[in-house]
This record gives C-alpha cells, structure tokens and sequence, in this order.
C-alpha cells in the first residue's frame, strides 16, 4: 500500500514521513513538494491515499485535488493543513477530499486518520467536525461575497483578517509579499471593502473567522 505525502516544508514532510513509516509499517511512503510534483507522482504509483497541505506554492492543494479528481478519480485524498476556518474546510470536502484535519493534531488522530480514508471512509477532525455540524450553511462557505473568491484569495482573506503580516503571510504560502499585496488590493476590490477593518468585519460577518476561537 502506498500513500504519497505532498508538503512544501522539507522538515515537516520528512518528519510525518517519519511517523507514517514507523506507525505504519506496511504502508511505503514517498513525498513531493509541491502540486506538480504531486500530480507526476501519483500518475505514475496510483498511490492509494494522498496526503497533502492546502496551502501548496505554485498551483494550490485544492487545485491539485481537482486535476487528481479529472485524472485518477479513485485516489483518495486527506488535507493536512495549519488552517481551519470552516469554508476552507468545507470547500476541500466538496472539493471531493475523503479527510481533513490540522496540523496541531496528535500523531494517534493523524494516524486515525489514514486508516479511515485508507479503508474509504470520511475522517474529518473532531473538532472541525463539531464545527461543521454547528454552522451547517451559515459558515460563509456560499456567501454571494465570497463566491467569485479562489482557494488562494480565500487563504490569504482569512490570514490577513486574522492579523498576520503580510511578510508571513508570504513566508508561510511561499509567495512574495508583493504577490501578497497585489492580492490584498484584488480581495479589497472585488468583496468592495477600502480597509482592513472593513475586511476584518467581513470576515466575521461571514463566518470565515470565529471570534473569540481564531489562531494565527
């Protein structure tokens, strides 16, 4: 059984990576870096489970889900990422993600994890998923404003809506902070907002922040 783990982060790929091979000894891993390495490499292992980070350089890790969907549409694929703002989530799932969970999980939930997508079964974080089944349709996730958002522009929305700086917004979606610029001036002009407030205010408005639970 193979599964494929797809990180931009050398140290924190290679140590799941790690973990994967001592939990799961009968599984082979192998790693990628990035969405286009991600896509070569399971067209030609079909691994059965793909881990992977949402927030990948270059094309997204829920674009790479859907060009995998297109391309082999029975590999499965589990998110493993820093963010857990509910649209995020919820766009990966429909997005046709088998799992989600962030990566302040423990080891025995991540492990859980893969052995429930692995056996075809949703696994989506306790915590999350609790979450979920609170805002059902009230997350922001279908908010007219929000729908001509991409995955990367959503990202970077509820970044800056929770106070990160731009140079580790950059850092963090291995962009420039000019690209980050130029996509705050892009968010700003198409959910018509002229500050940071106001795109502070909408975020909570629209459920993509929770006040009082958000963390950098």
């Amino acid at each position: 059984m193979k599964i494929l783990l797809v990180d931009d982060h050398a140290v924190v790929r290679q140590g799941y990576a790690s973990l994967l091979r001592a939990m799961l000894p009968e599984v082979e891993v192998s790693e990628a870096c990035d969405g286009e390495q991600a896509l070569a490499q399971v067209q030609a292992q079909i691994p059965s489970l793909v881990i992977m980070d949402l927030g990948l350089p270059g094309i997204s890790g829920l674009e790479t889900l859907r060009r995998l969907r297109q391309r082999l549409p029975q590999v499965r694929v589990l998110f493993f990422s820093m963010h857990d703002e509910l649209p995020l989530v919820r766009q990966a799932l429909e997005a046709g993600a088998l799992g989600y969970l962030t990566k302040t999980s423990s080891p025995q939930v991540l492990i859980e994890a893969v052995k429930r997508t692995l056996a075809g079964h949703v696994y989506i974080e306790q915590e999350l998923a609790t979450h979920l089944a609170c805002n059902r349709g009230q997350d922001g996730s279908h908010d007219p404003r929000l729908q001509g958002l991409t995955q990367r522009e959503l990202e970077i929305f509820v970044m800056l809506a929770k106070g990160i700086p731009n140079r580790r917004i950059a850092e963090q979606l291995c962009i420039s902070s000019k690209t980050v610029s130029n996509n705050l001036t892009l968010l700003k002009s198409k959910l018509q907002v002229d500050s940071h407030a106001e795109l502070v205010h909408l975020a909570i408005d629209t459920g993509v922040i929770r006040v009082g639970l958000e963390s950098a």
